[in-house]
């Protein structure tokens, strides 16, 4: 990071790589490294029983395997075959539907399921495998929140969510709503303050002794609502007042509303739970209760830093409040302040799915006609990330651009590693880049750009995480949902946002996760999913080890 002095303007750099220096040199894919390693293996073991064959068997493997997993703009053949496949199963265990579960609707499924296996004939057969895809559609959560649950939800207090996705570690989270960085015009100078403050609280959320480890942040856009200005004229309209004058205002309120769009901001904060978690509530009292106190004090300390952040007014949304984000989320003709009837145990309106899109058929409440929304989620992987200096307004065309006019939510989620862990992969991709670079100096080749896009990047990460600098490390990906009327529409609007990521946000091409859309479309919901964090390093473990959960005699 690296500061402007004459026009005040925090500059940092992001994009170029995605992980850290694999044996083989570069940030290669896992399914490479596997089918690399397995063919040297094999070479190395039957070559001294069977001679060249088996020395030629190994290097056209290695071939194979070098052309199956190149990176293209579409991914790689690897990638295609693992979508299809995952979709063809799919297909036919039934999970591309959804349907909220009742128990009553739940009971019949299982009545007519019992009833036609016990029946032997053809029909029953079929009946038997249509009962079957039912019940497998019927589920308490969509894909999208898979094992979200409650440890607080009550009326007016903070909703604590509390995650169990499967084959993933389980995790507490809690969602903030603020007003933003900045508000109309502002200066250079303002904008540094707010880019510092931004950092100083992820820097200081990223040390050891913190419970934190996730941030997200989640913007969504959508449509002007004039619903709190015609309720204000509503109460205070002079019962007098000329005819024209309504009618000028009721004008006003229609001209400012067409094709205009508002965003709304939420930071989601996740606390794992860890052995270090449990005995810090277990001081706070015995079990949900010290886990409840717990979090109180997390998360009026989050709060505080957010304020202090400069991120604008900050509020903790309620249990009530997320899930009606969640709804609206998926059916956006539902209001996202509208909690009327909704139950934080209810997330999930009726879905289907195809390969590219997850389709919501539900109702609009304030009509009470049926509606059908498209949606589509895409990756912004960092790898695909033009390597530049860039301010903390370089998403701005993908929040207020005039070029795409539909509904969407940006997230993007950020996995705080801290500096001794985080200088000491830095450390190690620099001095692997620089080899790489000198073997090909001293074979007589030329350096590729690869390398050297990696190893300036590396080298950067190095400085900024110098001792004393209070830099701290972070892995990082960003997703984008667009959610609209029609498949056609849908298929526009997937182009439109290609066409102004590539050329206003220096993305060089967008991961569009098909053939599990409907799961990926939780990853822009405020709930913190959609980033596995990279496994810490074996001294890292090992320290981390020694460390220990606490001091049993110490206050904290």
């Amino acid at each position: 990071m690296m500061t402007d002095l004459r026009n005040r303007t925090v500059i940092r750099y992001l994009g170029g790589e995605s992980g850290h220096r694999s044996f083989f040199g570069g940030t290669h894919s896992r399914a490479r490294i596997i089918f690399l390693a397995g063919s040297l293996v094999f070479g190395m073991v039957f070559t001294p029983l069977i001679g060249w064959p088996a020395l030629a068997a190994a290097a056209v493997s290695c071939g194979v395997t070098f052309l199956v997993t190149a990176k293209t703009h579409r991914g790689s053949i690897v990638d295609r075959r693992r979508k299809r496949a995952r979709w063809k199963k799919r297909t036919r265990a039934g999970t591309t539907r959804f349907v909220p579960y009742e128990v009553g609707a739940w009971d019949q499924l299982q009545q007519a399921l019992t009833d036609a296996r016990t029946t032997k004939d053809m029909v029953a057969r079929e009946t038997a495998v249509e009962a079957a895809k039912a019940v497998v559609a019927m589920r308490a959560n969509p894909d999208g929140s898979d094992g979200l649950g409650w440890l607080q939800y009550g009326r007016g207090e903070p909703g604590i969510a509390w995650h169990a996705p499967v084959g993933e570690q389980s995790y507490l989270s809690v969602t903030f709503t603020v007003s933003g960085q900045l508000r109309g015009i502002e200066s250079a100078s303002v904008m540094a303050r707010a880019a510092h403050g931004w950092g100083a609280f992820l820097a200081a959320r990223a040390v050891p002794s913190v419970l934190v480890q996730d941030v997200q942040i989640t913007t969504r856009v959508l449509p002007a609502d004039t619903a709190l200005q015609e309720f204000w004229v509503l109460n205070n309209l002079d019962p007098a007042a000329p005819v024209d004058a309504v009618a000028s205002y009721e004008e006003v309120l229609r001209l400012t509303g067409n094709d205009a769009m508002v965003q709304r901001h939420f930071v989601t904060v996740n606390w794992p739970l860890t052995p270090v978690f449990f005995d810090a509530a277990r001081k706070y009292g015995d079990g949900r209760d010290g886990w409840r106190a717990l979090m109180r004090q997390e998360i009026a300390s989050t709060k505080r830093g957010l304020t202090e952040s400069k991120i604008g007014r900050v509020e903790v949304l309620t249990a009530r409040q997320v899930a009606a984000v969640l709804r609206h989320q998926q059916n956006p003709s539902r209001p996202i302040d509208f909690v009327a009837n909704v139950h934080p145990n209810r997330v999930g309106e009726p879905a289907e799915e195809e390969f590219s899109a997850h389709i919501v058929d539900s109702i609009d409440p304030l009509t009470g006609l049926p509606v059908r929304w498209w949606h589509r989620t895409a990756a912004i992987r960092a790898e695909a990330l033009a390597t530049a200096a860039r301010t903390q307004l370089w998403v701005l065309d993908l929040l207020i651009g005039k070029d795409i006019q539909f509904i969407r939510s940006v997230s993007f989620h950020l996995h705080l590693v801290p500096a001794s862990e985080a200088k000491v992969a830095a450390r190690q991709d620099l001095v692997r880049d620089t080899a790489e670079a000198l073997s090909r100096r001293e074979a007589g080749q030329l350096d590729t750009d690869d390398t050297d896009v990696h190893m300036t990047a590396a080298r950067r990460r190095r400085q900024d995480l110098v001792s004393g600098s209070q830099h701290h490390g972070a892995v990082w990906i960003g997703f984008v949902t667009i959610s609209v009327r029609s498949r056609e529409e849908l298929a526009r609007a997937s182009r439109q946002l290609e066409e102004t990521c590539s050329t206003g946000l220096g993305i060089e091409s967008l991961d569009w996760l098909d053939s599990y859309q409907a799961a990926a479309s939780g990853t822009t919901w405020p709930i913190g999913r959609g980033l596995v964090a990279s496994a810490p390093s074996f001294s890292a473990r090992v320290y981390s080890r020694l460390a220990g959960k606490s001091d049993k005699e110490a206050l904290t």
